[in-house]
């Protein structure tokens, strides 16, 4: 039967096929798989940072992402704190006290917020939480503030389709300093602050009250090691600037700042610390007409981000 079959083809011997390649090669590759999906597509990277995002997440929370219980203590810090804004979790009121206009606002605002858990305590008790400090009978629980990782900064920024424009912190302990450079930027449009997780201002009831609510939108970040974090921004294609007196440029003679930057600002008295300085692709003074030596660092990133704005705007 074989025979008849190559006799019929009119051709010698067994013929060596393509194996249906030609006709492989015709036939279609199916339906085009999604941009994530696809190797080197910008949204295949978006995708992939954002599964290593959620794993720097999870390991960060298992070494300390999120801060301890803070009390707030005394019937003016309290009053300011609900004023502001500040979280809170529980308002502690001592038993028999008596009740004043300070009292009475702090339970009416506790009343207005709807969330924030009233009880009333023993004075021992209070003296007991607060290890024996003067609270007057009124003591406010702040849950802990759960950080961002400093990739998020750098994502928001890209989701948003807008160039990163990030503060980070280098050795700057004062809350306040903090609180006020979430103000800033959140005035200019920044994406976030990184802050190192040790020697370090965080974020606590003073870094809100100074953020005057900004806070609430505008995400900081810790940094298990500032110099790495700071590293891989620049690998992400950030340019570091570094603010320091002695600095090579001049801030109004900076191009970066149109651009993707990371802004590091260090303690009014120290500066920038060695490494950090080493990491900057820049360092930048900002020229002071009037003699000052230094500016703390709430009012050196205001300057800077009203700076990076003007340019973006």
């Amino acid at each position: 039967m074989a025979a008849n079959n190559r006799r019929m083809s009119g051709k010698k011997g067994a013929q060596v096929g393509s194996g249906g390649k030609r006709r492989r090669g015709l036939e279609g590759r199916g339906p085009t798989p999604p941009a994530e999906m696809r190797k080197g597509h910008a949204k295949q990277r978006a995708a992939a940072a954002k599964a290593r995002r959620t794993q720097g997440r999870t390991q960060q929370q298992r070494r300390g992402g999120r801060t301890a219980n803070e009390l707030v203590v005394g019937r003016n810090p309290v009053v300011e704190a609900l004023r502001e804004g500040v979280p809170a979790t529980t308002l502690y009121v001592q038993q028999f006290i008596d009740n004043d206009e300070r009292v009475r606002e702090a339970l009416q605002l506790v009343a207005e917020r709807g969330s924030v858990n009233l009880l009333e305590a023993p004075r021992p008790e209070l003296d007991r939480m607060t290890n024996g400090l003067n609270h007057q009978g009124l003591v406010l629980q702040v849950p802990p503030y759960e950080y961002a990782h400093p990739e998020d900064l750098a994502a928001a920024a890209a989701d948003a389709g807008e160039d990163p424009l990030i503060v980070a912190l280098d050795g700057v302990t004062d809350p306040r300093n903090l609180g006020a450079v979430v103000r800033s930027v959140s005035a200019f449009g920044g994406h976030g602050v990184v802050v190192p997780e040790r020697r370090a201002a965080g974020m606590t009831a003073g870094a809100w009250k100074t953020s005057a609510g900004t806070a609430a939108r505008t995400p900081v970040a810790r940094a298990t090691n500032l110099t790495r974090a700071l590293e891989a921004y620049k690998k992400a294609g950030i340019v570091v600037v570094g603010l320091a007196a002695d600095g090579d440029v001049e801030l109004g003679e900076l191009d970066a700042l149109q651009g993707p930057v990371a802004v590091v600002v260090g303690s009014e008295g120290k500066g920038l610390s060695r490494l950090v300085g080493e990491t900057c692709d820049f360092r930048v003074r900002i020229a002071m007409p009037g003699g000052a030596e230094s500016l703390n660092a709430g009012v050196a990133a205001g300057i800077v981000l009203y700076e990076a704005a003007r340019r973006r705007g």
